[in-house]
C-alpha cells in the first residue's frame, strides 16, 4: 500500500476522537480555516493540517506515550516551519472546547 492509499485508508477508519475533531475542523468551521485530514507530508501522514498557517493537529492514543518516533517526526515537521499540536484522544472527547480553543489560538498567532 503506497502513502496515498494508506492516507485514504486512515480517512476511512478514523478513531472516535478524530471523527469528533474533524466535525469541528472541516468545511471552514473553525475561524474560516480550511483543514485537511490524513495529509501526507514528506514520509509522514499527519492527522489534520492547516497549510496556510502551518499548524498540524495530532489526535494521540496510548501508543504515542513517550514515543521516540513521534519526537523525531515532530522535529522534522518543525524544521519545515510547522507547529505541531498534540492532544490525547480522551481530552478531545471530554474537553473539546479546550482543545478547539488551543487550536484557534495557534491559528491566530500564526496568521
Amino acid at each position: 500500500m503506497n502513502q496515498a492509499q494508506f492516507a485514504k485508508h486512515l480517512r476511512q477508519n478514523m478513531t472516535d476522537a478524530e471523527k469528533k475533531l474533524w466535525y469541528y475542523l472541516r468545511a471552514y468551521r473553525l475561524n474560516g480555516k480550511r483543514f485537511r485530514r490524513q495529509q501526507p507530508l514528506g514520509r509522514y501522514i499527519v492527522d489534520f493540517v492547516h497549510l496556510g498557517s502551518k499548524v498540524i493537529v495530532e489526535a494521540d492514543g496510548g501508543q504515542h506515550n513517550d514515543s521516540e518516533s513521534d519526537k523525531e517526526r515532530d522535529a522534522w515537521l518543525r524544521s519545515l516551519g510547522f507547529e505541531v499540536l498534540r492532544f490525547w484522544n480522551h481530552d478531545i472527547l471530554r474537553q473539546t472546547d479546550v482543545v478547539l480553543s488551543v487550536i484557534y489560538e495557534a491559528l491566530e498567532c500564526r496568521g
